[in-house]
């Protein structure tokens, strides 16, 4: 199986998740299980098929999770040398050569991209544009508006 990369910071997150979800949220949920089996019929009882459903939910998130970091290559880019190329992990900041905007984006994995963070997966066109550029290059990249011309102002490892 192929390693997907994913930021330290995308992993520590994560493993956040997986240990609240082990520590805190299955042993709720094995609680609600065995109060609504105190209530008797378990056929008519709503209480008890909710908390199934939701230990469902909850165990099939915990193997995701356990999947993703197992098949994660972590990057920690900020133990990578800056030489100006934009990479995986980098923070990259750009200038709209039209409209004269500066906008900065940082270059994950899938799980992480989260546009309002302005964290974008390394697969979107705007990061297949980035990864391999030069700081002061300009790129081109398609949008569903047009072409967007950006000259790359800054790369950071942060």
């Amino acid at each position: 199986m192929n390693n997907f990369p994913m930021t330290l910071a995308g992993a520590d997150a994560l493993r956040d998740e997986l240990h609240h979800l082990k520590t805190v949220k299955r042993p709720e949920i094995v609680n609600a299980i065995a109060e609504a089996r105190e209530h008797g019929d378990l056929k008519e009882n709503a209480e008890y098929h909710a908390a199934r459903e939701q230990q469902g939910f909850c165990e099939g998130r915990i193997q995701d999770i356990e999947g993703k970091l197992g098949n994660a290559q972590i990057i920690d880019v900020t133990k990578l040398p800056n030489n100006g190329k934009v990479i995986f992990g980098s923070t990259v900041t750009l200038l709209n050569i039209d409209t004269d905007e500066e906008v900065s984006y940082q270059i994950v994995g899938d799980d992480e991209s989260n546009i309002k963070e302005r964290r974008i997966s390394v697969n979107s066109p705007i990061a297949r544009a980035l990864v391999g550029k030069m700081v002061d290059s300009e790129v081109e990249v398609t949008t569903p508006g047009g072409v967007v011309e950006y000259e790359i102002v800054a790369v950071d490892h942060i």
